[in-house]
Order: C-alpha cells, then structure tokens, then sequence
C-alpha cells in the first residue's frame, strides 16, 4: 500500500508536517488524491487574513465551515479533502483546517485534545475555541460542563488542556475512522487504517489481532495468519497462546 508507506514515512520524521501527514492519511482512502491541489487550498484559505479574528472570520463565516451534527459518523468527516470540499468535519478535522491555514497566515494555533472533544487555542495564549461550533470561545468552566457531558470523570484541569502534538493528532483521527469502519464492517477501509495506526506511538497487539480481522474479512486468510505469526516470538507466553489461537482460527478457512 503505497499510502500507507508514505505516510509512515512522513510520520517518521521528528516533526511530521500536519498538513501533508492529513492528506497522506486521507490517501489511504483515495489513492490519487492530488496532494498539491489541497495544500493550494489551504494556501487560498490563507491569503489575507493576518490575525486571529480574521482567521475565524475567513473560515467560519465567509467560507463556512460548520460541524457536522446531522451525520457526525459519516467517515468523510475525517478526511481532509472531503471536508475543505464540503466544509463540514468534526471538532479534530476542523482543528486540522485552523491549525494549517492560522500557520500559512502567521498566526500560529495549536490543538487541544481535551477528551471528548478537540479544540484550539493561539500559540502562547489563553483563549480557548471551539472549531465545531463555529470558533466560539470557551471559558475553562465551560470546558468543564462539556467534559462533563461527554462522560468525563475525574478532576479537571490544564493536565486535560494540554497542547496536542501532531503524531497525537493523527492517532486521534485514524481512531475515529477505525471506530466508524468497525462499525460499518467495512474490512478494507479498517485495513488501512490499522496498517497505518501501527505507524504511531502506543499501538500494539489490539491493533495486530483487529488487522488480522480485517484481512480476514476481505478473505485474505493467510495474509491475517502471518502478520499474527510474527508477534508469536516476543510474545509473553499468555499472549502467543492468544496469538497462536486466532492465527489457527485464520488458517482453518482454508480447509
């Protein structure tokens, strides 16, 4: 899969670029996506605006970007392309969107990847915005109320506001299409995404044994045996049982 090689490679580097990572990540989804006509894009989406308030202006009410309510699922919302074309994303492609065209017009925005939530807020300041609902500002209190809502327990506090880096940014949005393409059990599309998941910090066997679903599903049997059968080496004992039993699984419908 050549996406996914070269995303591993932009992934690699010590400070992956955000905006090539995104659409090499989205490549994976169309294999001929035109990478220079996006960042043309985001480079229109850039000219003229010189502040902050010109930047949310720009994206949010002359070109209107919005989140998307009604179809929040909807796997387009995690590809770039799709959502500079559509101008609808979740809080995270949206932030993606902020983030690269603040970047081009010298007005630098980082994510915050508070749980349940994405947001952004200006390099060096305070302010906290919320891209899905237009750019408008959140107050530390009202970041509360929205973790609360979404579930989240626990104290709060700048230990969750934290700036997000670039490889958490992307590990966050292939988790979000993993989620939605498990759920639409639609195998090739986990495919590569897991394949490139594997790429990122923190992944491990949950992804092997899911990628080798998700090539079963397609049929390719032996191909989700194998990359098991790799892990059995330098497995712990309880692991390589659990390995070796779904590569067994993979291999019994070639019988």
């Amino acid at each position: 899969m050549d996406s996914v090689r070269r995303f591993a490679e932009l992934v690699g580097q010590p400070d992956p670029p955000l905006d090539r990572a995104a659409l090499a990540l989205a490549a994976g989804a169309d294999p001929d996506l035109d990478v220079d006509h996006w960042l043309a894009e985001l480079d229109r989406l850039a000219s003229g605006v010189t502040d902050l308030a010109g930047l949310l202006d720009r994206l949010f009410v002359r070109e209107r970007f919005l989140g998307n309510r009604e179809n929040y699922y909807d796997p387009r919302n995690s590809l770039l392309p799709h959502v500079l074309t559509r101008r609808v994303g979740i809080p995270i492609t949206l932030a993606v969107v902020t983030m690269e065209v603040g970047r081009r017009a010298g007005v630098p925005i980082e994510g915050v990847g508070m749980p349940g939530h994405f947001l952004v807020r200006p390099v060096g300041g305070d302010t906290l915005l919320d891209v899905f609902d237009g750019g408008a500002e959140l107050t530390p209190e009202a970041c509360e109320a929205r973790f609360r809502e979404l579930g989240g327990t626990g104290p709060f506090g700048p230990h969750l506001l934290a700036a997000t880096p670039t490889t958490a940014i992307l590990t966050r949005m292939l988790e979000n299409l993993r989620t939605v393409f498990r759920t639409l059990r639609r195998p090739a599309a986990s495919e590569w995404v897991l394949r490139m998941r594997l790429h990122l910090p923190g992944a491990g066997l949950a992804e092997q044994l899911e990628l080798a679903q998700a090539l079963g599903g397609q049929g390719k049997w032996l191909d989700g045996a194998r990359i098991l059968e790799t892990q059995m080496p330098e497995a712990e004992p309880q692991v390589a049982r659990q390995l070796t039993l779904a590569a067994r699984s993979l291999r019994a419908h070639l019988n």
